[in-house]
Formats: structure tokens, sequence, C-alpha cells
């Protein structure tokens, strides 16, 4: 399905916000990949579809993934938020016809991120944090850090995710420090080397 097609069905789908959104991500996504090297055009599509699943909370988040036959944990079934990207990429792959992986795994993760974030996983999970109309404590670090150091970037996006849920008092998701955990590592690993 062509670009302009996705982004007219996305604009009827989402609320103007969510749009909004969405095309700020798929903007930044593409800077970003175009900073380091990495394919524009999957960083666009991923970036413009990351939260096409965003319709879907509650019920209709838990029936969903039931009908596609994706396990949540619990933590996921009591706040849905975290499954939009799992629907994300379902409608991805079934309804807009995106067929790679890495874009897929791009809308996928880019709520919790994972360890061993490819750099298209990577980009969205930053892009989504640091778009233009993001405006809270830290975003102007993590706008810089994303042009100096990715896996820099993503752990202030991971601890800003922590002290939000903290202060929240909601329940904070294993992979949300598992993505934390493996980008310090990273970052003290070539630190080790250099």
């Amino acid at each position: 399905m062509e670009l302009n097609t996705i982004m007219e069905i996305l604009q009827h789908e989402l609320d103007s916000k969510r749009y909004q959104h969405s095309v700020n991500v798929m903007d930044v996504a593409v800077s970003l990949a175009e900073h380091y090297g990495a394919d524009a055009e999957k960083a666009r599509l991923a970036g413009i579809l990351h939260d096409c699943g965003k319709n879907f909370k509650g019920d209709a988040a838990r029936e969903y993934i039931r009908k596609i036959g994706y396990k949540a944990d619990e933590i996921e079934l009591m706040q849905t938020k975290l499954l939009h990207g799992i629907i994300g990429e379902h409608l991805a792959r079934t309804v807009y016809g995106v067929t790679d992986e890495e874009i897929l795994g791009a809308i996928r993760w880019h709520t919790t991120g994972k360890a061993g974030m490819n750099l298209i996983e990577k980009i969205i999970y930053v892009a989504d944090y640091i778009e233009p109309l993001r405006s809270f404590d830290g975003v102007e670090e993590m706008r810089k850090a994303a042009y100096e150091d990715l896996d820099r970037c993503i752990v202030l996006c991971a601890d800003s995710t922590i002290r939000f849920i903290l202060n929240k008092g909601a329940l904070l998701h294993d992979k949300t420090v598992e993505t934390r955990n493996y980008s310090i590592m990273l970052i003290r690993k070539r630190e080790y080397v250099s």
C-alpha cells in the first residue's frame, strides 16, 4: 500500500492529535534514519504506522489480542495501553500490507522497547519520545542526545518512562527495565573498548 493511501486511512482512523503525532514521529524517524545511515523509507513507514493500534483500549484490546493468539502477560492485561504495539504490528501486516520484519518490529516494540533492538526499532522508540508535540522535563536533552548517541538517548527515554510510571503508581513492565539495562551495557562496553 502506498504511503499516501496509508496516511489517508490513518487520518480517518485516528483522532487529529494522534494523527499529527504520527506524522511528527514519521518526520523525526526519517531525520534520525538519515543521520544514522538507516533505511529512511522503512523509518517513514514505521513512523506513520507506529500508533495504528492505539484505538484499541480496555476490553477491545484484550479481545483483539485473544483473537490473534497473542498471550499477554498480567501487566499488559491490566494496562492495555501496552498492547497497542502488538495490535499495531498485526494491523500493519494484515490491513496495511507491511511484510518487512524491521518495520513490524519497530511498531511492536515502540512502547516498551526491548533488549537488542535493531536500528529501525531504536529510531522509532526514540522518535516517538522526542517528536515536536512532546513537552516534559528532559525532552530537550533527549532531542540533543538522539543525534549524538542513540543508546544514551534510549536510556534517557527509559529513565523518563520509569519515573513517570513510578509517580503514577502504575505497573512497570519488565521490557522497559530490560531496554534501559541493555542500552547501559552497550554504552559501557563501548567505553571499555575505547
